[in-house]
């Protein structure tokens, strides 16, 4: 590992056409139609982003390269982005509390005391599963840290239920850490995605499938700041309705009492080291729910 200058965040710069366009498309056909009759339409809207997507088809092709040690077939790049619309069109059920749809297994729920703790999860698999684990800790509150960028998808959650967005806060503001701290001092779960770095943020290169990729060191920094407990979550989405919801331990920022700041920076970067060790360990198991559609090394930003 080694540390890399802050740069320009492209797929920052880019719109999300995946995201929030798609997903209010599907918020209308699912609720109208139901899960089981509006399903046909994610593989049309598939096959649309597979072929008008230029960019992400590219992504996706060097991903599977590197995640399978080959070429990928037109069917499994058609596959990856079947998988992603697919989540997509879930994510209107997942948001509005329809968990009744799913078939939901969780590992790790062992790793959870009662106290406030912090998950960081990636662009693989389905973060909004995250919502469903609160029932099994006590209806436990979940929040969703997420950047300003993401104000469209804000939008949409607005559209969906307006409640939601009590529980989005927004990184990047100086009343967001006293927001979290609040959060946090509830009792409440706190996730947010760890794997794109943003514009002049520093970041860390790690050797991610065979060559360096930045990984953003501003979330364990964030966690260290915090002194929280930090777990790995992915939600993995298995095919049909079913989804493996999983956590593991990556780091302990509760007891930093008496380190010096070149001490609290080791362990910054120890665990900035593990989720990437820890995500590019799922990404290998399932190669499918990657959904970085961007130049993940970053080439040429």
């Amino acid at each position: 590992m080694s540390a890399a200058a802050s740069r320009p965040a492209a797929w920052h710069q880019r719109t999300e056409r995946g995201s929030p366009a798609l997903l209010r498309f599907m918020r209308w056909a699912s609720l109208a139609l139901g899960r089981g009759a509006s399903r046909p339409l994610v593989r049309l809207i598939a096959a649309y982003f597979l072929v008008s997507e230029g960019d992400a088809r590219r992504a996706v092709r060097e991903f599977l390269a590197r995640a399978l040690g080959r070429e990928p077939t037109l069917a499994e790049l058609y596959h990856q982005f079947f998988m992603f619309s697919a989540t997509i069109h879930d994510r209107v059920y997942l948001l509005t509390g329809r968990f009744e749809l799913f078939e939901i297994e969780v590992h790790g729920l062992d790793l959870f005391g009662p106290e406030g703790m912090l998950l960081m999860g990636a662009h693989l698999g389905s973060f909004e599963a995250l919502r469903c684990c609160g029932r099994h800790l006590g209806q436990r509150r979940v929040t969703m840290a997420m950047h300003e960028g993401n104000r469209r998808l804000r939008s949409v959650l607005a559209s969906l239920d307006p409640a939601l967005l009590a529980d989005v806060v927004t990184l990047g503001r100086p009343q967001a850490m006293i927001d979290l701290a609040e959060r946090l001092d509830e009792g409440s779960i706190v996730g947010l995605l760890a794997d794109r770095t943003l514009a002049g943020e520093p970041a860390a290169l790690i050797d991610f499938l065979g060559t360096p990729a930045p990984f953003p060191t501003g979330p364990m920094r964030l966690a260290a700041a915090l002194r929280r407990r930090v777990v790995f979550m992915t939600g993995l989405y298995r095919g049909g309705n079913r989804y493996e919801i999983r956590f593991e331990p990556l780091a302990d920022f509760s007891t930093l009492q008496g380190l010096t700041r070149a001490e609290r920076e080791r362990l910054v970067a120890d665990a900035t080291l593990a989720y990437a060790r820890c995500l590019e360990r799922h990404a290998r198991e399932a190669p499918d729910n990657w959904f970085n559609f961007h130049d993940f090394w970053g080439r040429g930003e």
